[in-house]
């Protein structure tokens, strides 16, 4: 089972830009797409973004499309999420989660992923 370790959080300006990171433990990280999802005070943990195995595939809530980026890096067991353009909307948790099964095509479903990192905080101001 891979472990995560989230970072690169904090306070930021709307229109201003984060780089979250999220670090792997154990040599299955590769093999798996991830995911990057946030949680709101008071509403459910949602989808933000995922990445396959190989980086060829990526996906993004329509939330986010255009202004975040996720990217992973395997020979350093890291993935990240450039946040451009941010918006008091995007304050929240983010936490990132590894795919539950090998087969990932694309789901949103907090279900489908497990392994989660602790969190780290990020907020916009306005």
């Amino acid at each position: 089972q891979v472990q995560l370790v989230e970072s690169g959080g904090g306070l930021v300006q709307a229109g201003g830009s984060l780089r979250l990171s999220c670090a792997a433990s154990g040599r299955t990280f590769r093999r798996y797409a991830m995911g990057w999802f946030r949680q709101a005070p008071v509403k459910e943990r949602e989808f933000v973004a995922a990445i396959n195995w190989s980086s060829s595939t990526t996906y993004y809530a329509d939330s986010v499309k255009g202004r975040f980026t996720i990217s992973r890096d395997n020979a350093k067991n890291t993935m990240y999420l450039q946040m451009n353009s941010l918006k008091p909307e995007d304050t929240a948790v983010y936490y990132c989660a590894a795919a539950r099964s090998l087969d990932y095509s694309g789901s949103y479903y907090v279900d489908d992923f497990g392994s989660w990192g602790q969190g780290t905080q990020v907020t916009v101001s306005s």
